[in-house]
């Protein structure tokens, strides 16, 4: 599998997105589900559809990982070519990613556990996300992360407050950048915030690099360049 350069899975097309949800049927699957976002050209892929292939993807990574580092960890994933440029498999590999190195760092976690519940809480929230609900997947994932290894419920304590701050973190600095959208850089961005977070709160070191570059640029029309902190110029 080669992976297209542009949105669209279908024809390669740019996205477009509506004020409200209309009936689109998938291209792939042919179920017709609600949604705000088809290409140019009409076409629309659903949620499951499009991160099919990469779910395994990400769980064959993570299991195989030894880093400490979720950053390298990401970067390894984002390589594969399931893994589009933007989607909500991001909201999976996120989570995954750093509970793969806040274990190999030495945090407690059944890891094989964590990363089916991962998977299975990442699947729930959608592509869009970032603009619709103005709550990013990625800030998202770090929470899931968070209550994932702290066993948290809604009936917790202390850990449902940090839960809630670690993603109220990655929020923050997420939207400190701007937009428009780039799962990579959300992505990035969230991490970085967690690994600071965990530190804090769970005195577990996870390595991140001096600098982050990106070198999927390329691939995203929507690049806001310079503005990124990790654009390679």
């Amino acid at each position: 599998m080669t992976r297209d350069p542009g949105a669209c899975l279908v024809c390669g097309g740019e996205l477009h997105y509506l004020d409200r949800e209309q009936e689109m049927t998938c291209a792939h699957c042919g179920k017709t589900f609600l949604s705000r976002a088809s290409c140019v050209h009409g076409h629309f892929i659903c949620d499951a559809c499009h991160a099919r292939g990469s779910v395994s993807v990400i769980l064959d990574h993570c299991r195989r990982s030894t880093l400490r580092d979720p950053i390298a960890l990401v970067q390894e994933i984002m390589d594969e070519p399931y893994i589009h440029m933007h989607g909500n498999e991001h909201h999976i590999m996120v989570g995954a990613a750093l509970i793969t190195a806040y274990r190999n760092a030495g945090g407690a976690v059944d890891l094989d556990a964590a990363l089916e519940e991962m998977c299975a809480r990442g699947e729930s929230c959608p592509g869009g996300s970032c603009g619709f609900w103005g709550c990013c997947g990625a800030a998202v994932s770090c929470g899931m992360f968070f209550s994932i290894v702290t066993k948290t419920t809604p009936l917790s304590g202390g850990s449902w407050g940090q839960a809630n701050l670690m993603t109220s973190r990655a929020l923050a600095e997420i939207g400190g950048l701007g937009g428009p959208r780039c799962c990579k850089r959300n992505s990035f961005t969230a991490i970085r915030a967690a690994a600071g977070f965990v530190r804090e709160t769970l005195g577990v070191e996870l390595e991140l690099p001096e600098q982050i570059r990106c070198r999927w640029s390329p691939e995203n029309p929507q690049c806001i360049r310079r503005r990124c902190p990790y654009y390679e110029k």
